[in-house]
């Protein structure tokens, strides 16, 4: 998979979505490196690259909520990846105590429907 990524976009980083095999629930954003892409592949654990300390860690290791690769895809610029996980442990992916990270709504009522018209963007 990482002879396929584009990690030169970001400076050597690809932003990993995490999201939930089953539900399809988006649980957390993190970034990878080529090796903790090839980590992940080869433990069938997910591994990020921390931009704060620099180095590898993997999801769980001390909280016992790890995160077992089930799938994976890239996106159409190939430099994003797009991780599907079981979670084991108690199930909360993120480090405030949560199952996701994606906990705080941006809109406080949510967005206004009438606003938003979905077409086609063309780049």
């Amino acid at each position: 998979m990482n002879r396929e990524i584009d990690f030169d976009k970001l400076q050597g980083l690809a932003p990993a979505i995490v999201q939930d095999a089953a539900s399809g629930e988006v649980l957390m954003l993190g970034f990878m490196n080529r090796e903790a892409c090839e980590r992940t592949l080869t433990t069938g654990y997910v591994t990020f690259f921390s931009r704060t300390r620099n180095q590898l860690w993997t999801k769980g290791e001390t909280s016992g909520n790890r995160l077992r690769l089930v799938g994976a895809a890239i996106d159409c610029d190939c430099d994003t990846v797009l991780l599907q996980v079981e979670v084991e442990g108690a199930g909360l992916v993120c480090h405030e105590g949560t199952r996701s990270c994606f906990t705080r709504p941006l809109f406080p009522a949510g967005p206004q429907k009438e606003n938003i018209v979905p077409r086609a963007v063309r780049s």
